[in-house]
């Protein structure tokens, strides 16, 4: 599979789209003022604490406070603690970890007024940016994801994906004392140098934080998450990329940096694009963003998705529209339409970053191995997607429940217009009225400017109105107003537009 970066970067903001054999898959905005990013560790002051919730409500310097569930303080919250405690009284030996004896593993079960108090300092990172009226989701669990690895504090677990053998024995030969890591599947084939590599840039961020929290003494963040662009390149990179294209010298040469340092071999794929025309309209970006935003959805054969979304959850519909196959059954028709829908849809919800609950109405199927095999399209096709999720099999109903992990707002492109015609409403005035504001015109006109002939322009449906019959209205205004009257008919005008000319051909304003 052909994959590139499109990245259009601006002064305020930043949009990444990602095509997989150039088709839109994903689109990632981040406006350059964003306060927090997910990933980001803070240094948080418990505001307020919510027995009912089982929560408190954390300042971390921002206009929203941050929200820390019991549950998301982590087994490791009491070393944690321990840890924040000896760097803010400035320990040097908290850097390493070295001799750094870990607490116990905290319980899943308590009351965190039992643990928090009002006006204690914690660490906690951004899990979740605000979403609406919400602030950030926080979890006491602080991890640093790297190319290959994750450094996990504090853990003792070493996890692998393919080669565990392999990578299990590289890892404990590098792994640092009191620090477990999880291994990415990107891994896998990687020689202990490049391991090692990632693990180094993990640790400097780790000591750098700890050096910042001595120094800090209020909520504030003390380690940033990677560019929204770079954070991308680590977690999707492959040998499957071969350009990346921006339209930003200065985007280009931090991708080019952070290129260097974790995949060396493929610095040259950045291509800094110079052209006038906007990148998003040259890579036919601008293009698929207005046919797959919208509440309806087009597929080809004719198949077209309804996509709703509400406080709740999003509904997506299945229509079959005009698809038609020759020779094959309604059964297998809707088992097509059906299969050519998931692909789509799980297209779709990366796209739109669409999370919560997601509910699809198929067409109805009845054989059960159709539904298992749609159920099995819809899986292979999520795999895809690295959002965590959860789907469901076909209900008796022949709905599919979906739920996905969104730790973003979901993107949401306007592709619409409020009509200049009905301004929303869906409805106009009728054309009589029309006809009766033409002739109010046209008698001020003949009262406060004495003109003898006139021109008036018109939508097609509106002139031969006036024009129909031997007792038209044109005849009828002609002799009660004593004007000569040409209707011309306008193709290009809407149904309640009109204009006046005079003789000479002079638009004329009332």
């Amino acid at each position: 599979m052909e994959k590139e970066l499109i990245i259009s970067a601006s002064t305020d903001e930043v949009q990444i789209a990602m095509l997989e054999d150039k088709q839109l898959v994903e689109l990632h905005k981040e406006k350059k003022n964003n306060h927090f990013a997910v990933g980001d560790v803070v240094l948080g002051k418990v505001r307020k604490i919510m027995p009912g919730l089982n929560a408190a409500f954390v300042d971390i310097n921002d206009e929203k406070d941050g929200f820390l569930h019991y549950l998301d303080l982590g087994p490791s919250y009491n070393s944690f603690e321990k840890y924040l405690r000896l760097a803010m009284n400035g320990d040097a030996s908290v850097k390493t970890l070295k001799n750094f004896n870990i607490e116990p593993v905290f319980g899943k079960t308590g009351n965190l007024s039992n643990v928090l108090k009002v006006g204690q300092y914690l660490l906690a990172q951004i899990d979740k940016e605000p979403i609406s009226t919400k602030g950030p989701k926080l979890s006491g669990d602080v991890s640093f994801a790297g190319r290959y690895l994750v450094l996990v504090p504090f853990s003792q677990k070493i996890k692998g994906s393919e080669e565990r053998n392999r990578l299990r024995r590289l890892i404990q030969s590098i792994r640092p004392e009191n620090f477990g890591l999880i291994v990415r599947t990107v891994a896998e084939g990687k020689s202990v140098a490049d391991l090692d590599g990632d693990l180094r840039m993990l640790m400097d961020k780790w000591e750098d934080m700890t050096v910042k929290l001595k120094k800090v003494n209020s909520p504030q963040i003390v380690e940033s998450e990677l560019g929204v662009a770079s954070a991308l390149l680590r977690d999707v990179l492959n040998d499957d990329f071969n350009t990346i294209y921006c339209d930003n010298e200065l985007t280009c040469t931090e991708l080019r940096e952070y290129l260097r340092a974790i995949a060396p071999d493929k610095v040259d794929i950045v291509k800094h694009y110079k052209m006038e025309t906007p990148i998003f309209e040259q890579f036919g970006v601008q293009r698929d963003i207005r046919r797959a935003f919208g509440k309806i959805v087009t597929i080809r054969s004719g198949i077209y998705l309804y996509i709703e979304h509400t406080e709740a959850m999003h509904v997506i519909d299945v229509n079959s529209g005009n698809h038609i196959k020759a020779g094959t059954g309604q059964e297998d028709t809707a088992l097509q339409v059906n299969i050519e829908s998931a692909k789509e849809i799980a297209r779709q919800l990366r796209l739109r970053d669409m999370g919560g609950i997601v509910i699809v109405d198929f067409v109805d199927m009845q054989k059960a191995e159709h539904r298992r095999e749609l159920y099995e399209v819809m899986t292979a096709e999520m795999k895809k997607d690295k959002a965590r999720h959860t789907i469901l099999p076909l209900s008796k109903f022949g709905l599919m429940q979906i739920t996905r992990h969104r730790v973003r707002p979901a993107i949401e492109v306007d592709v619409q217009e409020k009509c200049p015609f009905c301004e929303g409403t869906g409805t106009i005035k009728s054309s009589l009225t029309v006809v009766d504001d033409i002739e109010s015109n046209l008698r001020y006109l003949k009262v406060s400017q004495t003109e003898k002939k006139l021109t008036i322009a018109t939508h097609p449906y509106i002139q031969a109105y006036i024009t129909k019959g031997f007792k038209s209205l044109r005849r009828q205004w002609q002799r009660k107003y004593r004007i000569r009257l040409t209707v011309k008919p306008m193709e290009s005008y809407n149904l309640l537009e009109y204009k006046f000319f005079n003789s000479i051909g002079d638009e004329l304003s009332m």
